[in-house]
């Protein structure tokens, strides 16, 4: 035996104990003559006192050793609170170097955060022993388990989908694996268990739940993983979007609650349309910790002769910035100029009169109604954004979380939770000029067959919805559309014929003529879950071996080169 006790277990009522631990060494102390050791372990941290220093020879930071000795009190003097076994030491009596380390540390474990991160990744095994990246791994391993139980209790069944599929068509590239046994076929790793959820939705299981696995060749983000990610999938027969929204509502809000001390906004979550959201927020994600709103103000100024406004959509967003200097307005300018913005024009409510360069444009019967109809209050600044349809809404939310950010109007001490709903079911594709799906193909289009038969495609909503918090998108979801009538028509539009519909979607479209339930869900996903909850700004801090933002992994080499028998043998030649 090893170890009789772990490095964080040792208490006062210890003392006088013979105990066998074993750990890396995390530091080493000199105190004449007098060795001063802490031994870490997954679970935490003991002092060691070593009196003979020959016990020490090839010993060095980060060796593995197992020691055997005494539990003695520490002095009054050496007594750490901070440590759960900060009270006592281990006088050492016998010690055995189980694994040498390298005298050179390619960075110091206790500050590696601060290291370049594929200096991290290379030696993420080294990355993993810092307290903070160890406190997120079991985290996370305390919250998945905590999902799980969570969704047995709301009775949901936890079902495996495959991992080797076939490819299609659901919004990002595929990872692709090439079948030995028949040539010139592929595999595709799941962009997500879209299918095989539903499908087993039609084979007559309830409620179906997954912590799955899913694989997507996309850039990376702070927020997104170039490789693998992991969601709270689930699905639900007979359920429509309120019968989704209360499981994601009990599910979420418990979880922030029992993982974080923050304010956690209560149930049920507020809901905004798709429409509003870009109106009020500039964004389909917005951060409802930012008290700002945007305003339509093109009404008001459509007959207003001021050249920067002609023909152009206008937004306003009021801000109290009294007291603000003038480089509070320059810098707000030169960010605006920085997104790409023509300029940055704002008015002030001073004395109750306007001023700024736009006031001279204003009628007083203007000048009134933008007053009374935003509720202008004295100091108040208005900010003007001016740009195109397609490009006014992005400006003005940019300017909203710029202003919200430097105003110090963010409330670190919570998380706000939103439905945003109703997304458009179709756009207009800016490569090709055709009409083509918004979000997931698979969704329900509001009005049925009815809509897709009679209204602009552009026009028709789907029962589509995601959950935002603080500004993160955490999971998006639908209400599947379960009539193949439906199903034919809406990809008709989206210009699939009813044999691309066979080819591509053959397994789900076939099976909705056996008899298909109404069937909804949504998937959460875990790292951005994670991310919130632990306070990281990217989602590589919550994962344990994660691969760069160049979609390579500095510690195996992965993606890598195989050898030329390998390629004959899955029937490829590299061009």
């Amino acid at each position: 035996m090893l170890r009789s006790h772990t490095c964080n277990e040792l208490r006062p009522e210890n003392i006088g104990l013979q105990v066998k631990l074993a750990g890396w060494v995390s530091s080493i102390r000199d105190h004449g003559g007098v060795k001063f050791l802490d031994l870490r372990d997954h679970y935490g941290i003991t002092q060691l006192v070593i009196h003979d220093e020959a016990m020490l020879e090839g010993v060095n930071r980060e060796s593995t050793i197992a020691v055997t000795g005494k539990v003695v009190a520490r002095d009054d003097d050496t007594v750490n609170p901070k440590l759960e076994t900060g009270y006592v030491e281990v006088h050492v009596e016998s010690l055995e170097l189980l694994g040498k380390c390298k005298a050179m540390l390619p960075f110091e474990i206790n500050d590696s955060r601060s290291t370049k991160e594929d200096t991290r990744l290379k030696y993420r095994y080294l990355d993993l022993r810092n307290p903070k990246m160890h406190d997120n791994i079991m985290l996370r391993s305390r919250l998945i388990n905590f999902l799980r139980s969570e969704m047995e209790r709301l009775g949901f069944v936890e079902i495996q989908t495959p991992i080797l599929t076939c490819s299609s068509p659901e919004g990002a590239r595929d990872f692709l694996v090439p079948s030995r046994r028949h040539p010139g076929k592929f595999y595709a790793l799941p962009q997500a268990p879209q299918q095989f959820k539903q499908l087993l939705m039609v084979s007559g299981f309830d409620r179906y739940y997954q912590i799955a696995p899913c694989f997507r060749d996309e850039d990376a983000r702070h927020d997104r993983s170039p490789g693998e990610f992991y969601q709270l999938d689930y699905e639900m027969s007979f359920a429509d979007q309120e019968d989704v929204f209360a499981v994601a509502e009990e599910v979420l809000y418990n979880t922030f609650c029992k993982f974080t001390d923050k304010k956690v906004s209560g149930k049920p979550f507020k809901r905004i349309t798709y429409c509003e959201a870009m109106l009020k927020y500039g964004t389909d994600k917005p951060d409802l910790r930012n008290p700002l709103e945007i305003a339509d103000l093109t009404p008001v100024f459509a007959d207003v002769d001021f050249p920067a406004f002609r023909g152009k959509q206008v937004r306003g967003i009021v801000a109290d910035c009294s007291g603000r200097p003038r480089s509070f307005f320059e810098k707000m300018l030169k960010f605006a100029l920085d997104i790409g913005m023509k300029g940055l024009g704002y008015i002030t409510l001073t004395e109750g009169n306007f001023k700024g360069p736009i006031e001279k444009f204003l009628s007083e019967e203007k000048k009134k109604l933008l007053i009374e109809s935003l509720g202008m209050k004295e100091g108040e600044t208005l900010f003007f954004i001016s740009d195109s349809k397609k490009l006014v809404n992005n400006l003005a939310g940019q300017i909203r979380a710029q202003l919200g950010k430097v105003l110090g109007l963010i409330d670190e001490g919570s998380f706000e939770f939103c439905f945003i709903t109703d997304f458009p079911m179709y756009e207009i594709s800016e490569e090709t000029g055709r009409l083509e799906f918004t979000h997931n193909p698979f969704s329900m289009p509001k009005g049925g067959l009815d809509a897709l038969n009679n209204l602009d495609p552009l026009k028709i909503t789907a029962y589509q919805y995601d959950i935002v918090c603080n500004g993160v998108e955490i999971s998006s979801g639908a209400v599947r559309n379960h009539r193949p009538d439906i199903m034919k028509k809406a990809f008709e539009l989206a210009g699939y014929s009813e044999a691309d519909l066979e080819r591509k979607f053959g397994a789900l479209y076939t099976a909705f003529q056996y008899g298909a339930p109404p069937h909804a869900g949504m998937a959460p996903g875990i790292e951005r879950i994670l991310m919130l909850i632990s306070g990281e700004d990217s989602i590589r801090e919550v994962i344990a071996f994660p691969l760069n933002g160049n979609a390579q992994d500095p510690m195996t080499g992965a993606p890598g080169t195989v050898t030329e028998q390998q390629l004959r043998e899955v029937h490829i030649k590299l061009r």
